[in-house]
């Protein structure tokens, strides 16, 4: 019996194994429609307890910003963005077609092009299907722990501990990883959605040396779901002579976002 739900999990999996953007494999398990309802309900939650910021110039200042980087796009999605007025460094993007950015955020991002390489990289999540993976991915390792737990239960207490150190490894040894890998990801392809924008992409280095000294003391990276800030400095640099080369593309096709 077991054996036979192992093989049903496995066939699953290889079914539903797809490449991201960059070519990194990834599972996607949910139906697209569904992840947006859950993006579109995240958002309605996030919207329902956070206050909202009532400045004009702040709100047409945000949206000017994301409007270039999702006009770059090319799926017809009718992007919606709220500016939440938080001290939160942080912003989002969600499957549906949802943005927020948080106004702790624009303390930090200091201009347009800093700003858009935060939009940029969320945005890029979204369009690698991240959301999707991560669940995915979450929801396999719970399924091969339960089985492991199974037959850990039927075999003895000395394989019973084997197998309950299973869950301390799956976290760092798949899951966390996992997540190091999208969030590079997300850092690249947002580079290049904001140098096509045209945003100067060399604005993106700066912001994560600003987020560096915002941001205090980080875990060590190997037990983050995120890179270092020198890490993802390194691979913004690494990358930077193509997204330099999309930057003056749309620079020479009139792409110069003025959003203050």
């Amino acid at each position: 019996m077991l054996r036979r739900i192992y093989t049903v999990l496995v066939v699953a999996m290889l079914i539903a194994c797809t490449t991201s953007p960059l070519g990194n494999p990834q599972l996607q398990l949910f139906p697209d429609e569904q992840v947006a309802q859950m993006g579109a309900s995240a958002y309605q939650q996030i919207k329902e307890k956070t206050p909202e910021a009532d400045s004009g110039e702040v709100n047409s200042y945000v949206r000017c910003v994301a409007d270039a980087i999702t006009d770059e796009l090319e799926s017809d999605t009718g992007w919606e963005v709220t500016v939440f007025e938080d001290e939160a460094v942080n912003a989002f993007a969600l499957p549906g077609g949802k943005i927020g950015v948080y106004t702790g955020l624009l303390e930090v991002a200091e201009n347009q092009a800093q700003l858009a390489a935060v939009i940029g990289h969320e945005v890029a999540h979204v369009l690698a299907e991240h959301g999707n993976a991560r669940m995915s991915a979450a929801l396999a390792t719970q399924a091969g722990l339960t089985l492991a737990q199974i037959f850990a239960a039927s075999s003895g207490d000395s394989r019973a501990q084997l197998f309950g150190i299973l869950g301390l490894g799956a976290q760092y040894g798949i899951l966390m990883p996992y997540g190091r890998s999208q969030e590079t990801e997300a850092d690249l392809l947002g580079l290049d959605l904001m140098a096509s924008a045209g945003f100067d992409p060399r604005e993106a280095v700066d912001l994560w040396r600003n987020m560096a000294q915002a941001g205090g003391q980080q875990p060590p990276e190997f037990l983050s779901t995120h890179p270092s800030h020198d890490t993802r400095i390194q691979n913004l640099t690494e990358r930077m002579p193509d997204a330099l080369e999309l930057y003056e593309q749309a620079q020479a096709q009139g792409e110069t976002p003025d959003c203050g």
